[in-house]
């Protein structure tokens, strides 16, 4: 074979598999999101003895949604969100999550940081154990909204941003 045989036939054949080498590589690395959450109650009751949390009347809809650059929203079932305590290697379990409590009490905002651990939702109560991190917390309130902390999740279309690719996202979870 002469050598602009051979180049003929290698040229292609090293471009060929330099783009598949790049594309495996770029299908290899896993687009992550940085997923924050919010859950809404009616009121909420705080045991301070046991640091337990009591969300009455909960939302059955927990919503997420991430900032710049990839601006994904969308709400998911509350009883979708529960398992992220025990489920995956990046799970809630291992990284309990912080949260910001807000309570609107009368005319006032109430606001209490802690660390959520162990939820469990019966009915329309979700009980989280709870660690105060920063505030006071009320023993008890009414239009309760819990801030929930990042969490890192894929990108894929199996993932929270649902099958389409856009600049920004809407997605709902059943």
């Amino acid at each position: 074979m002469t050598i602009r045989a051979r180049s003929a036939v290698g040229v292609p054949l090293a471009l060929t598999l330099l783009f598949l080498g790049v594309f495996v590589a770029n299908a290899a690395e896993e687009k992550k999101a940085d997923f924050l959450f919010v859950q809404t109650a009616k009121s909420m009751a705080f045991d301070p003895d046991t640091n337990t949390l009591k969300l009455e009347n909960v939302s059955p809809v927990t919503l997420f949604f991430t900032d710049r650059p990839e601006r994904i929203a969308g709400n998911m079932e509350t009883t979708k969100f529960i398992p992220f305590w025990s489920e995956g290697a990046d799970s809630f379990k291992s990284d309990p999550p912080n949260a910001d409590v807000s309570i609107i009490d009368g005319k006032t905002m109430k606001q209490t940081v802690v660390e959520l651990k162990d939820p469990v939702l019966d009915n329309n109560t979700l009980t989280y154990t709870v660690k105060v991190i920063e505030g006071e917390m009320p023993t008890e309130g009414t239009e309760v909204a819990v801030f929930i902390d990042i969490i890192g999740r894929p990108l894929t279309p199996l993932s929270y941003a649902g099958v389409a690719r856009r600049s920004f996202r809407r997605a709902a979870l059943y």
